[in-house]
């Protein structure tokens, strides 16, 4: 009879033990984040401060594109798959088995060579540099210097929320494309003649950010939608995502630091501020 009560202690304390381990390996695993360049900034500036108060909570966050995150965690290969398009908008993504969290709002700018001589243009101009019409900067009032297009490749969300307010159904000219925000930044700043496109959190003083119809692009102007390239920061993930990846994002969404100082601090605009509301079809209202 001791042989048995000896043997369910050991199979009690087997279990307890294994439940400890279990839930400690639970709460300490890995959050992974992958996809959008231009949301990287920011996701990367909340889990450094969000792993301030959750210390054994690791998270790590990369780029690849818009396309890449949102198959990467409908595939369920990552937790969060981040996204500057809505996933109804991605070739190959059923929408219904993700759910959406709306983190931000993004801006996005065309940008030049600082030696080119132009600063502001018409959305139309845009268009025809874009789709190969304007080969010089001479036709625009500037040097006369070919026109170097960068573009970004057919994955990248800041791309299609350009194709979106600028070329709409153009078809745009074969051009060299760059697979991340910050290797445009590099491009453009480098190349003579280079024209090309980034987020805001991506504006330096090393090129210059073109104003269109005399309108500069400024965060101020996106929430009126007087700046017309902008779209959501999506954070996808699948329905039934885990405690540790909710924690997280509703960290993100809903903590004041944030969304009051870290969002405007890297040039992203809060929800809170927008002044109107895009639908998927790129439809613009009021808030």
């Amino acid at each position: 009879m001791k042989k048995y009560n000896l043997l369910w202690a050991f199979v009690a304390m087997f279990f307890v033990l294994t439940g400890c381990s279990s839930s400690k390996a639970s709460h300490s695993s890995t959050i992974q984040v992958v996809g959008s360049s231009a949301m990287q900034p920011i996701v990367e500036m909340g889990a450094h401060e969000y792993r301030k108060e959750n210390l054994e909570q690791k998270i790590t966050v990369q780029g690849g594109g818009s396309g890449t995150g949102l198959s990467q965690v409908q595939s369920g290969a990552v937790d969060i798959g981040n996204s500057d398009i809505f996933a109804s908008q991605q070739k190959g993504i059923d929408e219904k088995k993700l759910k959406d969290h709306k983190l931000a709002v993004i801006g996005v700018a065309p940008i030049v060579n600082k030696d080119v001589g132009v600063t502001n243009v018409t959305m139309t101009q845009l268009q025809k540099i874009f789709t190969g019409k304007y080969t010089n900067w001479q036709q625009l009032g500037g040097i006369n210097q070919d026109i170097v297009v960068i573009d970004r490749a057919s994955g990248s969300g800041t791309r299609a929320i350009f194709d979106e307010g600028v070329l709409k159904n153009s078809k745009r000219m074969k051009a060299q494309e760059q697979d991340s925000n910050g290797s445009v930044q590099h491009m453009v700043a480098d190349t003579p003649g280079a024209i090309s496109y980034v987020s805001f959190p991506y504006l330096k003083d090393t090129f210059v950010a073109l104003k269109i119809n005399g309108v500069t692009p400024s965060p101020k102007n996106v929430t009126t939608n007087k700046w017309t390239l902008w779209g959501y920061e999506h954070m996808y993930t699948k329905k039934d995502l885990s405690k540790q990846t909710n924690a997280f994002i509703k960290y993100l969404v809903t903590s004041d630091k944030i969304q009051e100082k870290l969002l405007s601090r890297l040039d992203y605009i809060s929800i809170r501020d927008m002044e109107v509301k895009k639908d998927q079809n790129g439809l613009v209202t009021p808030k």
